[in-house]
C-alpha cells in the first residue's frame, strides 16, 4: 500500500467530506421538519407538498445527475465540492423567502440536486483517498455525516421552529423562514474546511478517465447483469426511505398530536443513533463480505438489511410513540445499510472511468423513482382510500411493497456480481 493511501492519512480528508455531507442533507431535509408551518400560511394541500418534496428533488437529478456523473469522472472533484455548497445554501435561502408554490419548488431543486450531487463527487473523492480493502470502513465515515445530516434536519430544524415560535426574531421572518435563514448562514461556516482538501489522484482506471462516452458506456453495458439489479434494489429502498423521510412528520403531527418541537429531539437523535449504526454495520459487513470469497459476498448485508425493512414499513399503523419510532428508526438503519454496501460495491466492483457515470446514473433513477414517485405516491393513495385521515395506511403500503422489491433485486444483483473492478464478471 502506498503512504499516501494509508487509512491513518485519509481521515482527514473523510472527516471534511463527511461534514460537506451533514450540511447538504440538513438544508436538504430541513423543510420536511417545518413543512406542517409552511402549508399552513401558503395554503398548501398533502399533494402539492408530496409534489413539492419529491417531484422538487426528481426533476433536477433526473436532468443533471448523468451530467454530474461525467463530470465527476473527468473534473476537478473539489471544485464540484464548492459549488454544491454553494447551491445548498442558495436554495435555502430561497426557502426562506418563498412567497408561491413555483419558488418553493425550485428552491427544493437547489437543495436536493446539491446534496445529492455532492454524494456523487464525494463518494468517488472517497474511494480514491484509501485502498480497496479499506472503502467499507472509509465510506463508513462519509455515511456517518450523510447520516449526521439527516438527523439535524429534524433535530436542529425542530430546536430552531421552536427557538424562533418562542419569540426569538430573525429579520422579521415566521418561525420556518427564519430557519431555512439561519441554517444558510451555519453552513457558510461548515463547508470553509472544503477549500483545505486538495483533489486526490484517481486510482484503479481500466481505460482513461477521458475515454470516449461509447467506451464507457461499453463498459457499463458490459456490467449490465449486475448493475440492472442493483439499482433496482437501491432504488426501491430510497423510495422507502424518501417517502418515510417525508411523511413522518405528519404522521406524528396529525395522528400523535405532536408539534415539530416536540418530536425534532428525538427524531433527530433516532436518525442520528441509526445512521452511525447503520454505517458501522454497513461498513463492517461490507469488508467482511469482500473477504468471504464467494461471488458477490459484498452484497450479503444488503440482502439482509433489505428483508429487515419489511416488517419495519409498517412504523405508521404502530399505535405508539415508542413503536413508531422503533420502527421506523429499524427502515432507516436498513436503508443505511443498503446505501453504503451498494456505494462499496461501486467503487469496488467498477472500474474508476465509470464510477461516476454509474453513481449518476443511479441518483438520476433513484430521483426519478424515489423521490419523483414514491412522497407523491402516498399522498395520491391516501386520496384514493378516501381522503387525508389515510395517510398512515397509505405510507406503510408504499414502504412494504418498495422493501419487497428490494430483497428480490439485491439477490439478484449478488449472484451477477463481476469478479473485480476491471472485469464485467463473464
Amino acid at each position: 500500500m502506498t503512504p499516501d493511501r494509508r487509512f491513518a492519512t485519509a481521515v482527514p480528508g473523510l472527516l471534511i467530506l463527511a461534514l460537506a455531507l451533514a450540511v447538504g442533507f440538513v438544508l436538504m431535509g430541513s423543510f420536511g421538519t417545518v413543512q406542517e408551518a409552511a402549508k399552513a400560511e401558503l395554503g398548501l394541500s398533502d399533494v402539492t407538498l408530496g409534489l413539492i418534496q419529491g417531484v422538487g428533488a426528481a426533476v433536477p437529478l433526473v436532468l443533471f445527475s448523468i451530467p454530474i456523473g461525467i463530470l465527476v469522472d473527468r473534473w476537478n472533484r473539489m471544485r464540484l465540492m464548492l459549488l454544491f455548497a454553494g447551491l445548498a445554501i442558495g436554495g435555502s435561502l430561497l426557502t426562506a423567502v418563498a412567497a408561491n408554490v413555483p419558488t418553493l419548488f425550485v428552491a427544493r431543486m437547489m437543495t436536493g440536486l446539491a446534496a445529492t450531487g455532492g454524494v456523487t463527487a464525494a463518494l468517488s473523492l472517497t474511494a480514491d483517498l484509501c485502498a480497496p480493502t479499506q472503502r467499507g470502513r472509509a465510506m463508513l465515515m462519509v455515511t456517518l455525516g450523510k447520516s449526521l445530516g439527516i438527523a439535524g434536519a429534524f433535530a436542529l430544524t425542530g430546536w430552531l421552529f421552536g427557538w424562533f415560535a418562542s419569540g426569538s426574531a430573525l429579520f422579521g421572518a415566521v418561525s420556518w423562514r427564519a430557519v431555512h435563514l439561519a441554517l444558510a448562514g451555519l453552513a457558510v461556516v461548515a463547508s470553509l474546511p472544503l477549500l483545505l482538501l486538495a483533489e486526490p489522484a484517481r486510482q484503479e482506471v481500466a481505460a482513461s478517465n477521458h475515454a470516449p462516452f461509447r467506451v464507457v458506456a461499453a463498459e457499463l453495458w458490459a456490467r449490465r447483469a449486475f448493475l440492472l439489479p442493483l439499482f433496482m434494489g437501491q432504488v426501491s429502498v430510497v423510495m422507502a426511505d424518501a417517502a418515510a423521510g417525508i411523511w413522518a412528520a405528519p404522521v406524528l403531527s396529525r395522528n400523535f398530536g405532536l408539534s415539530p418541537q416536540q418530536f425534532g429531539g428525538w427524531m433527530g437523535a433516532l436518525l442520528l443513533g441509526t445512521g452511525i449504526a447503520g454505517a458501522l454495520v454497513g461498513g463492517t459487513l461490507a469488508d467482511i463480505g469482500q473477504k468471504s470469497g464467494r461471488r458477490g459476498g459484498l452484497l450479503i448485508g444488503a440482502v439482509a438489511a433489505a428483508a429487515l425493512g419489511i416488517p419495519a414499513a409498517l412504523f405508521p399503523l404502530t399505535g405508539s410513540i415508542p413503536l413508531f419510532a422503533l420502527a421506523l428508526g429499524t427502515l432507516m438503519l436498513a436503508g443505511t445499510v443498503t446505501g453504503l454496501i451498494t456505494s462499496v460495491a461501486i467503487t469496488v466492483l467498477l472500474p474508476n472511468e465509470v464510477r461516476g457515470l454509474c453513481l449518476g446514473a443511479f441518483i438520476a433513477l433513484a430521483g426519478l423513482v424515489g423521490y419523483g414517485m414514491a412522497p407523491p405516491l402516498v399522498g395520491w393513495i391516501s386520496q384514493a382510500l378516501g381522503g387525508e385521515r389515510h395517510l398512515a395506511v397509505s405510507l406503510a403500503a408504499v414502504g412494504i411493497a418498495t422493501s419487497i422489491g428490494a430483497l428480490i433485486a439485491f439477490a439478484l444483483a449478488m449472484r451477477n456480481a463481476p469478479l473485480q473492478a476491471t472485469s464485467s464478471g463473464r
